[in-house]
């Protein structure tokens, strides 16, 4: 899908790469996975996958590993029964770590903590699952969960599988119509919510836009609230019930059901291009054995000694399969935090890190970034020497987030494993391996054990090192998704289509093998440029621009140009010692582009701007900024943690900001 030249053109800056990190030599003598793993698994994909399945608990072992006999709706473990709440918590009881500390809770208030063992967690865990039962929910009846980050809302996941019912979990950032729009296409008849949660220091409620979702569906039958932050709330004693007054008093016995292997789990919306936010389902024995095994492999887990702690919210896959099932299935202690990292003060996650010890660290590019833009002074306050494997997750990690994560949270000692996956693919597939794999800053370097991934050209042909192209996985795997609810056509037609002769899954990403075969992950393809006929990928510019040492964070778009058919406009936040910026830097930073990767990738346009426009997850929304710089009247705000950011951007730009 790339001519040689424009491979060229937008390689440049990655060629550049030299930097490399072997394992640490304690760690690579330890490690839980080794090298051999690799050609194992490519000699016998299932069997590997069988080996892997067996670090669950099952109720009934499987006939099949895989049945591919419908492509492409895959099943894996056919005929195996399990329960994923078991596995999470009861299995770990009866081995007799009962005592053990399943999740260091931290609420954003400081001082609000909550130490819970994995007894107590499986006794809450129970009286959930017989709440729900009171309440009507059966197993295959689907239920909503609006919640911050607090333990109820991991309760709640967990008491949903122990007895069937798939969970969709809403991000508590998203508005009451996202949240009805997704009540309404998986029939949600229970909703678990709670009266708020904290945000920066404040109580953000949550009810209210429950309230307002059930005016617009009528398919709630029961609302479950969880008292947290003692707010006011409306009521209705018909439907509404609080938490404490059904769960509280339940038994804590509950004889969990073995379910079929590719009984639903859980429904998760992603959007989608057409704007209908897509659900992908997720069913029990292959997700379960997919999340648990990477977590095993990729942090190198040791369950006995390590504190893990990912940052993500379990509204998105990152704290499905990273937070809840992947971790608590391998019995990790874990920290869980509700609030943001700069409340209330910057260096809060430092100061947690410091407290609990904590040993894997797994976050964001875009958090480390704003980070970044805060200096070193701020974490260097805290002893972080306990970390030992960081990770990188939600998009590509460019060169120089990666240094400094590597150099100031990790002491430059911690391996930082730069994770690509996706909601779809339900866990990790490209990864280094710590304890075997070099370090390479920004590339995801090579599918992990048992994941088959190659870059592909239009016609599906593996590309050359040097090249770009799309990203594909070329064999089944287990944790993928199994369908998009209710919409299987839309399945094939999103994920298989492009490639079905071939039977690859098609990521919708883009990517580049470089001249050592290790594989750099672009970013949606929907975020490449045409500029002149050259595809150029915004992430790399994004890369070039935040190297500058007086930016912090970039975010790139292409907007129609009369003369080019798109241009490079470019949206900077500098760091906090740079000032204010103005005209010398904008010249300065379109002047540093076309050195690092050509005049062809030069930003038409740079604006310096306080924020960008992200998702409470912390995901760029380019699409808003796609609007500005086109000219046109922004879409829809609601899912962006500020939505005043984009007025502030719209107003700079129509002055004319950063142009020649």
């Amino acid at each position: 899908m790339t001519d040689s030249s424009s491979s060229e053109e937008t390689l440049a800056n990655l060629l550049k790469e030299e930097r490399r990190f072997e394992p640490p030599a304690d760690l690579a003598a330890n490690a839980n996975v080794t090298a051999d793993a690799y050609a194992r698994a490519a000699q016998d994909r299932p069997a590997f996958w069988a080996e892997q399945a067996e670090r669950l608990t099952w109720a009934e072992r499987w006939d099949t590993v895989l049945d591919d006999s419908n492509a492409p709706f895959f099943k894996w473990f056919t005929g195996g029964k399990l329960n994923a709440s078991y596995n999470c918590v009861d299995r770990h009881v009866e081995a007799g770590r009962g005592d053990k500390v399943a999740i260091h809770w931290v609420g954003e208030p400081v001082g609000d903590t909550r130490d819970i063992t994995y007894a107590q967690l499986k006794d809450e865990v129970c009286q959930a699952a017989n709440a729900l039962t009171a309440l009507g929910v059966n197993a295959g009846d689907r239920v909503a969960i609006y919640m911050p980050m607090i333990p109820e809302a991991i309760v709640a996941m967990l008491a949903c599988a122990r007895i069937g019912a798939p969970h969709t979990v809403v991000f508590g950032g998203f508005s009451a119509d996202a949240l009805a729009s997704r009540i309404d296409d998986c029939q949600a008849k229970l909703v678990i919510t709670s009266d708020g949660g904290y945000r920066r220091g404040a109580p953000a409620a949550l009810k209210p836009a429950v309230d307002e979702a059930r005016t617009k569906t009528d398919l709630v039958e029961k609302v479950l609230v969880v008292r947290r932050t003692g707010q006011d709330v409306a009521w209705d004693d018909a439907v509404d019930v609080w938490w404490d007054d059904v769960v509280g008093g339940a038994s804590t016995e509950h004889a969990p059901e073995a379910f079929d292997a590719e009984h639903p789990l859980y429904v998760m919306y992603t959007s989608g291009s057409t704007g209908k936010p897509k659900g992908i389902l997720h069913t029990t024995g292959g997700y379960l054995t997919g999340a648990s095994y990477t977590h095993h492999a990729v942090f190198d887990l040791k369950p006995e000694t390590d504190v893990y702690w990912c940052t993500a919210d379990i509204g998105w896959v990152t704290g499905h399969s990273y937070i809840v099932y992947g971790p608590l299935a391998n019995g990790v202690t874990q920290v869980v935090y509700e609030g943001t990292p700069d409340a209330p003060e910057r260096g809060r996650w430092w100061q947690i890190i410091e407290q609990y010890g904590v040993t894997i660290f797994y976050t964001a590019p875009t958090a480390i970034r704003s980070f970044m833009k805060q200096g070193r002074e701020i974490p260097d306050r805290s002893d972080m020497s306990s970390i030992r494997i960081l990770g990188s997750v939600g998009e590509p990690i460019n060169p120089e987030a990666y240094i400094w994560y590597r150099t100031v949270i990790g002491g430059d000692r911690a391996p930082v494993v730069d994770t690509w996956w996706q909601t779809e693919t339900g866990a990790i597939m490209i990864s280094p391996l710590p304890g075997v794999t070099a370090g390479k800053p920004g590339s995801a370097m090579t599918a992990i054990p048992g994941i088959a991934a190659d870059v592909v050209d239009d016609k599906g042909r593996s590309v050359p090192n040097g090249s770009g192209g799309y990203l594909v996985v070329t064999e089944p795997w287990p944790s993928m998704l199994r369908t998009l609810w209710g919409d299987d056509d839309r399945y094939v037609e999103t994920y298989w289509k492009t490639y079905g002769d071939l039977g690859y899954y098609f990521a919708g990403d883009g990517a580049k093998k470089d001249i050592d075969g290790d594989i750099w992950v672009l970013g949606r393809v929907d975020d490449v440029m045409n500029v002149s006929g050259h595809r150029l990928s915004t992430t790399e510019i994004e890369s070039a621009l935040v190297s500058h040492p007086k930016v912090a964070e970039a975010a790139v778009v292409g907007a129609k140009d009369e003369d080019t058919g798109q241009a490079v406009c470019a949206f900077v936040i500098l760091r906090e010692s740079a000032g204010d910026g103005g005209s010398e830097i904008v010249q300065e930073l379109r002047a540093h582009v076309r050195k690092e990767i050509g005049p062809i990738a030069t930003p038409r346009q740079i604006m310096i701007v306080a924020e960008l426009p992200k998702t409470r997850s912390g995901k760029i929304m380019r699409r808003l900024l796609r609007d500005v710089a086109e000219h046109r009247e922004v879409g829809d705000v609601t899912t962006l943690a500020d939505s005043s950011v984009m007025s502030l951007i719209s107003d700079g730009l129509n002055k004319g900001a950063g142009e020649d």
